[in-house]
């Protein structure tokens, strides 16, 4: 069985092929770039056209790489970003550039909705918060969530609104578009927090519409993520190089369809996730929250199960950010002076050469800690004003100590949102660790050393969104158990044990940093607010 996959990440697609049978196999893989487009106001947005000629590219990419014909294919699917917002008209068409998850602008609508009433929980209203968590076991918290983008269109553009057909997420949009048909999976649906979880009552919310005063016509009919959504149209097949006709399954979201690919389908399973974004996500068999936390019960691709997910806004966008800033300067000089081209070819990227760079550090960074919350925070606590800061360096301190407290830095926050989940519900001991940072070694050890937990890797953890979207396809074509298919065919294929002897540091740093948060709330406030 041939299926391609569709991962729509913050500022590229990866377009994985695979094959599956007694195991899953990436034949071929192409990624292509497009714009995430930040504005004055606090705004952040895409472009639905770059989305689609990258895809469109990657496509013609992932066939030529391989002998498979596009007759070959048996299904597609997309694992996508998630609390995004494209407002389409009746045929489909994108009214405006889409709004990304990071996209901050709701402030206002934020307040005039939650920040109202005499008793408040987290800032929001009390009332509001507990018949939202009454229905689904979470509530629009935080000024990105995607209602109050919705209603900053309503506010700021009435245009756009009134012309407003339907409301979905990026992964749908880009389904209807293959489809023509305009719909959404149950899990994006559920992150605009206004879909009923209860079971028996699924489906949007007709009380919380009312509450949040969105209009019932602007959301779309709900199709699981293993559901055939419909066929691909001669349009979108001519353009993407495919045979029309070609299978076009629900899919879902990249926080939904991680753990699939990750392996982790029995409750309780724990895996940690670095991209752009990183997260905490425990496999449960029931939902529950932590409002105080910022963590809820994300639906899995599978009816009846979650995912308790904490998120991180930037984890692997700090590396990215060290790599361009601190290890490049201006005039592209690496930490040492090395040619370009003799680094490229003796290391498969620059992040491997940092890696290996980064461990010639003692852990803990000789003293320095850094704060990856480089566009504010969600989980454990919800504050777009924080931001990023190296704390006590000293004059002995280098561009190494500085880059190793980075990566330091993401492990003391995801060891922080474990913590938070573990106060709630039972976590594993592995877990698996997956997203592009699972590709370094050095990164591995150091969550494990910085964690206390046993740190378990698989084959091709940067395509994990991939493989669970393949395995969903899978499942909706042979008509069998996601989750059994998963286990069947998902594997560790090494195992990192943690390092008593770096314990005390890292207990050391790790107090501190979770205090700096608090000591400084006040001047991130002064500053960014």
């Amino acid at each position: 069985m041939h299926i391609i996959i569709y991962d729509v990440g913050t500022s590229s697609v990866k377009t994985c092929l695979f094959a599956i049978d007694s195991e899953i196999r990436l034949l071929a893989g192409a990624a292509a770039p497009y714009g995430l487009y930040i504005t004055d106001n606090g705004g952040a947005e895409q472009d639905t056209e770059e989305w689609w000629a990258a895809i469109c590219s990657t496509t013609r990419e992932v066939l030529r790489k391989s002998d498979v014909r596009p007759g070959d294919i048996q299904g597609l699917a997309f694992c996508s970003q998630m609390q995004g917002a494209v407002f389409v008209d009746e045929n489909g068409k994108a009214l405006r550039r889409p709004m990304n998850y990071l996209d901050q602008r709701g402030v206002r609508e934020f307040k005039d909705c939650m920040g109202s009433g005499l008793i408040k929980v987290s800032g929001c209203n009390l009332v509001k918060l507990a018949r939202n968590v009454l229905v689904n076991y979470a509530a629009s918290t935080s000024i990105k969530d995607p209602v109050w983008k919705y209603k900053w269109v309503e506010n700021n553009e009435p245009d756009v609104f009134r012309k407003m057909y339907k409301w979905l997420d990026v992964g749908d949009y880009l389904t209807s578009r293959c489809t023509g048909r305009i719909m959404r999976t149950p899990d994006t649906a559920f992150a605009t927090f206004l879909y009923d979880t209860r079971k028996g009552k699924e489906g949007w919310n007709k009380g919380l519409l009312k509450m949040y005063k969105v209009k019932p016509e602007h959301m779309p009919e709900i199709v699981d993520c293993t559901d055939l959504v419909g066929a691909l149209t001669e349009k979108a097949a001519q353009e993407l190089g495919l045979a029309e006709g070609t299978p076009v399954y629900g899919g879902g979201g990249d926080a939904t369809l991680v753990n699939i690919g990750a392996g982790c389908t029995r409750p309780g399973d724990t895996h940690i996730y670095v991209g752009t974004s990183g997260w905490v996500s425990t496999f449960m068999d029931y939902q529950t929250v932590d409002v105080n936390a910022m963590i809820t019960g994300v639906l899995s691709a599978k009816r009846g199960y979650y995912n308790y997910f904490a998120e991180m806004e930037t984890a692997g966008k700090c590396f990215e950010w060290v790599m361009d800033h601190l290890a490049l300067d201006e005039v592209g000089v690496f930490l040492d002076p090395i040619k370009v081209t003799d680094v490229e070819s003796r290391y498969r990227s620059l992040y491997d050469y940092l890696s290996e760079e980064v461990s010639k550090v003692p852990p803990g960074a000789n003293g320095v800690i850094f704060t990856p919350w480089l566009h504010g925070n969600r989980c454990p606590f919800e504050d777009s004003n924080a931001g990023g800061m190296f704390f006590n360096i000293r004059i002995e301190n280098g561009k190494r100590d500085m880059i190793r407290a980075v990566l330091e830095g993401i492990c003391y926050h995801l060891r922080w949102m474990l913590e938070c989940e573990a106060k709630k519900v039972k976590t594993s001991d592995p877990i698996r660790f997956v997203g592009g940072g699972a590709l370094s070694p050095v990164t591995c050890q150091m969550l494990a050393d910085i964690t206390g937990r046993t740190i378990e890797t698989i084959d091709n953890p940067q395509s994990v969104g991939a493989i669970g979207a393949a395995l969903t396809v899978a499942a909706g074509v042979k008509g069998v158990d996601v989750l059994e298919l998963s286990r069947q065919l998902v594997k560790a294929n090494h195992a990192y044990i943690p390092n008593p002897e770096n314990k005390e540091i890292y207990d050391r740093n790790y107090s501190v940093f979770k205090k700096l948060y608090k000591s400084n709330a006040s001047y991130f406030r002064a500053l960014n607010a």
